[in-house]
């Protein structure tokens, strides 16, 4: 799903999927010759957490993940001074060092453009409703974050 905000094509990606995520994909969309930085967060699954072994990740999300998502991405585009955003988050089963989300963002100047990128993940993370299932090697799991 490619979604613009107000300021025409600022939010120039915003993806919920279960398909392989390639940072690239994000890279790309905010590329821009406006931009003279460009911060890039992209979050893998790690083989530990909380002292235990982790053996997978199985995230699911609510059907308006999306939408949520690029509410989120619109109102970073509003709050920094930026030339685009995008991002996108994996769903379903994900194996140690697969790629869970990718978010980047654009702007004039690195300062903005560092930010920009921490608020997009932080309330990406905070705010769009997509839950992690983490099955650690003893064969316990957990819910992270969940309601």
């Amino acid at each position: 799903m490619t979604t613009t905000s107000s300021r025409a094509t600022t939010v120039r990606l915003v993806a919920v999927r279960e398909d392989p995520l390639e940072p690239g994909e994000v890279v790309a969309a905010v590329s821009d010759a406006a931009a003279g930085g460009l911060a890039v967060f992209v979050g893998t699954v790690r083989d530990h957490d909380g002292g235990q072994d982790v053996q997978r990740l199985e995230y699911s999300a609510h059907p308006t993940a999306e939408a949520r998502l690029a509410e989120v991405a619109a109102e970073v585009a509003e709050e920094f001074d930026v030339v685009a955003v995008a991002a996108t988050h994996r769903v379903g089963v994900l194996e140690i060092g697969d790629v869970a989300v990718v978010s980047a963002v654009s702007a004039a100047h690195r300062d903005t453009a560092f930010a920009a990128s921490r608020a997009l993940i932080d309330r990406l993370k905070a705010r769009v409703p997509i839950w992690k299932h983490q099955v650690f090697a003893d064969g316990t799991d957990e819910w992270v974050d969940s309601p």
